[in-house]
């Protein structure tokens, strides 16, 4: 673990919390908690999400920061590092890495909130989705400033997710989830105009939209015949970054949906899906925008893709080592965030956090780095500043 921070110089735009394992039992109305997902140790004596009798997933595994990785992973809440689950321990583990804010995301639910679907209750989805946002406001209180959480959306129902956008907004949350691929779940494509209530909504609340990698139809799992011939590792391994992938897709869609022309003030974010494939897609979404004409059919698009990028649509990164290095500036230094995916595995965890930091921006000038680390997304998530009695004890642990 890296030595005790001495200032606080990150703002930490995704990370995810481990749910409680009453988080539905104890808040869904008492007629639905014997449908709502809860926790169990299975035969192997390890704490698991189930649906009824059917096991949904082994809670470790999206808790590994520290503590394990994808083969060797914690088997119980007492076996994981305690800043997954514990609001108290996070904020001691943030102080230690110089750390002020971290932004929250959901695992159960899935990464776009999609999991819920399985429900098949319109009446059960919406309950899970309000105690899930209710629940991460609790968790969040333990220091509101710091620990920011994302509303969930009940994304197959549009008015419903206007109201609970607008009352999570009431409570603090800094921004909004939603599947980068609707039309994935038999709802409309991104583009049309089912869908502008609740843009309308996010830019009259300010609140940025999260594409987080994971947030389109995951049902596809691993494929039986790469597990074979690849093995099981190498095979998730490819995976992951073919979901990285699809969030180019879904941002190629957001860029010719018309969404960021009628809404010029709204906010979109990809979330863990990197940033090095970003100048490739956008020169050549630009090439082809023009090279097809693509103005003569729609006047409504009165910009080159690049332009609305740059205008409205941010990106996170956390391993990468050749983008920060080269080509910032092709993304372009304000559309920039930093992340470390804590407690996930591949996360950026202990000395591996400053030292991707200070190997990817090392040659970059104080005002890049502030900027990628600190204030871009300071102004994005309102974040408010430590104060000086902050700083004194942060410098006060360090001494003690």
């Amino acid at each position: 673990m890296a030595e005790h921070a001495t200032e606080y110089l990150i703002n930490d735009v995704d990370t995810h919390v481990t749910e409680d394992p009453t988080l539905w039992v104890e808040r869904v109305p008492r007629s639905m908690r014997d449908r709502v997902p809860y926790v169990k140790r299975d035969r192997a004596d390890r704490d698991a999400w189930y649906l009824g009798d059917k096991k949904l997933a082994l809670a470790g595994l999206t808790a590994t920061a520290g503590r394990g990785d994808m083969l060797s992973w914690p088997a119980t809440y007492e076996d994981m590092h305690p800043g997954a689950y514990d609001a108290d321990e996070r904020l001691a583990y943030m102080d230690e890495m110089g750390i002020w804010s971290m932004v929250m995301y959901p695992n159960v639910a899935g990464f776009g909130n999609q999991e819920f679907l399985k429900l098949g209750d319109p009446e059960l989805m919406l309950a899970c989705v309000e105690a899930y946002n209710d629940w991460q406001t609790e968790w969040a209180s333990a220091d509101s400033r710091r620990l920011l959480p994302i509303a969930s959306t009940p994304f197959w129902d549009v008015d419903a997710a206007v109201t609970e956008v607008q009352r999570c907004a009431e409570m603090g949350h800094r921004g909004i989830l939603f599947t980068g691929e609707p039309h994935a779940f038999d709802q409309p494509m991104l583009g049309d105009s089912h869908w502008d209530p609740l843009w309308r909504t996010a830019v009259e609340l300010d609140l940025p939209v999260s594409f987080h990698i994971g947030s389109g139809n995951m049902e596809a799992g691993l494929g039986r015949k790469q597990v074979e011939a690849y093995g099981r590792m190498a095979t998730f391994a490819a995976g992951s970054v073919n979901i990285f992938m699809a969030n180019g897709f879904q941002l190629m869609d957001l860029l010719i949906s018309g969404v960021l022309a009628r809404h010029p003030d709204i906010k979109f974010v990809s979330v863990e899906s990197g940033i090095g494939w970003i100048p490739f897609a956008l020169e050549a979404l630009d090439y082809q925008f023009l090279g097809n004409r693509v103005p003569e059919e729609r006047p409504d698009l009165d910009r080159l893709p690049s332009e609305y990028f740059a205008s409205n649509v941010y990106a996170c990164y956390w391993f990468e080592q050749v983008a920060p290095r080269r080509l910032i500036d092709k993304v372009g230094v304000d559309r920039i965030l930093f992340e470390t995916d804590f407690p996930h595995p591949t996360c950026l965890y202990g000395d591996e956090v400053h030292a991707r930091i200070a190997e990817g921006l090392g040659d970059s000038d104080d005002e890049t780095r502030r900027k990628i680390l600190w204030s871009n997304a300071e102004a994005l998530y309102k974040i408010e500043p430590p104060t000086a009695d902050d700083t004194a004890k942060l410098a006060a642990a360090v001494a003690g």
